[in-house]
Parts: structure tokens; sequence; C-alpha cells
């Protein structure tokens, strides 16, 4: 009796392959937002500045030649990441730090070379933005990281995130330039705005989803104010540091946060 009741559980249990398929059928291929997650956005938002700074202006090559090199490498690495079959965070994160130097560049280029300024830039991607986000809630019916499980979401995700990587070159040279914060003056201000998101997310009830965009796309001109204040002349407010090795140190803290703190992909909403 008791080995037909084993041999009737075992055929109906199932198999170890069965079980790893549908635990990575409940996950995405972005991250968890944790703590490390934040960490590694700021980090490579301020790269996403200091090496769009180093190709278009240090190496000289133009606003236009430098975003047409970031754009290619940002297509590349959005189809290997929708090509993939699961969260590799190395993956995610080198398209994450594409889409901030082509947003860089981007910026640079409508703000100075079409000569829209940096209000007219910041309204034009802030439309941008928020088109992709409204097309793709009408598309899909939630513009929530924890729905991003096919390949027309994360297509909606990654042009998203690109515009708010544009926006937020925008909005961080706009205030610490325009609006006369400085550097040191910006960093304080999304530091600040960022804190109320947190204070938000903590001890109220506001969509948890809106508090992540939010949160998301400031924390580019935040990266923005603090790569400029790391690479701008010490006459013009900032420290005068080498874009290169600027660039080379937060890449390092990004590749060290990725190796010493493992990430988990997110798991999917249904």
């Amino acid at each position: 009796m008791l080995t037909d009741s084993r041999r009737r559980f075992e055929k109906w249990r199932p198999s170890d392959n069965e079980v790893n398929a549908n635990t990575q059928e409940g996950l995405s291929k972005v991250p968890e937002v944790t703590l490390i997650f934040w960490v590694i956005k700021i980090a490579a938002t301020t790269l996403g500045e200091t090496g769009g700074d180093a190709v278009s202006m240090s190496l000289n090559l133009g606003y236009l030649v430098s975003t047409g090199i970031f754009a290619a490498i940002f297509v590349m690495t959005v189809i290997a990441q929708i090509a993939a079959k699961q969260f590799y965070p190395v993956l995610y994160w080198i398209t994450i730090i594409s889409t901030t130097t082509v947003g860089t560049t981007l910026a640079d280029f409508a703000d100075r070379s079409l000569g829209i300024g940096y209000a007219g830039g910041t309204a034009l991607l802030l439309t941008l933005l928020l088109g992709s986000l409204f097309v793709w809630h009408r598309s899909l019916g939630s513009v929530s990281v924890a729905t991003v499980s096919s390949p027309k979401a994360e297509m909606f995700y990654w042009v998203t995130i690109m515009f708010s990587q544009t926006l937020g070159t925008a909005l961080g040279d706009w205030t610490a330039d325009t609006a006369g914060f400085g550097y040191g003056g910006g960093a304080i201000l999304f530091s600040s705005l960022l804190a109320l998101v947190a204070a938000a997310y903590y001890w109220t009830t506001i969509s948890r989803t809106m508090l992540f965009w939010a949160a998301f796309i400031l924390t580019r001109p935040l990266g923005a104010v603090v790569g400029d204040f790391l690479d701008k002349p010490v006459n013009a407010g900032g420290l005068a540091l080498s874009r290169f090795s600027a660039s080379a140190v937060l890449l390092v803290l990004i590749v060290a946060c990725i190796l010493i703190v493992p990430q988990r992909a997110a798991r999917q909403e249904h």
C-alpha cells in the first residue's frame, strides 16, 4: 500500500526541471528593486555623464558622432537583453550604462547643437518620456517593471529608460547652469527629492509604480550634476578630474557592486 501511494505521488510530483522552469517563468529579466539597485543606478548615471563627455568632448568627436556611436551600442545591448532567456546582472547593467551614455550625448546635442536650450530640451524630452509611458500603458495595461516579461514590454521598458536618461541629463544641466544651483546645489536638490520619494514609499500609499519611475528619473539628473562636478574646471565649480579616470573609478565601483552583492530577478506580476 505504501509503495503504491509513493508511486502515485512520484507520478504527479513535478520533476526538478519542471520546478526550475516554473520558477524561471515567475521571474523577469530585470532585477529586484533593492538598495543596491539604486546604488548601482546612481553610479551608472554618473558614469554615463563622465563617459559621454569623455567621448564627445575629450576625444573631440562632437555630440552627433558620439550619439551615433552610443546609439549603436544601445541598440545592440537592448537586442541582447531581449534575446536573453533569463536575468543576467552584467548584461542588464551594461544596457543601463548604454542608455546613460547615449542619453548624455543626445541631450547635449539637442540642447547645444540644435540650439533649443536646456529648457527646450527638458520640455521636449519630458513630452517624449510621458508619451512613451502613455503608449506603454495603453498597449499593455501597466508600466510596472514587474510586468516586463515579454519582448514588447521590454522594448517599451528600454525606450522609456532611454528617454528618462536623456531627460535627466538635460534637467541636470538646466538646474546646475540656467537655474543657478551649481553642481553642488543641484546634487543636494535631487538628493532631497529622492529622499522625499523614499519617504513617500515608506509612509504613504502612493502608487509604487509611480514612485519607482519618479525615483528612476531623478537619479539621472543627480548623476549628471555629480558627473559634471567631478570633471568640470575648478573655476566652473567642478573638481577638474580626468573624465577617463572618473569613468574608470565609477566602472570599478559598479563591477564591484555586481560581484559582491548578489542580485535576483524581480518576480513577475500575473
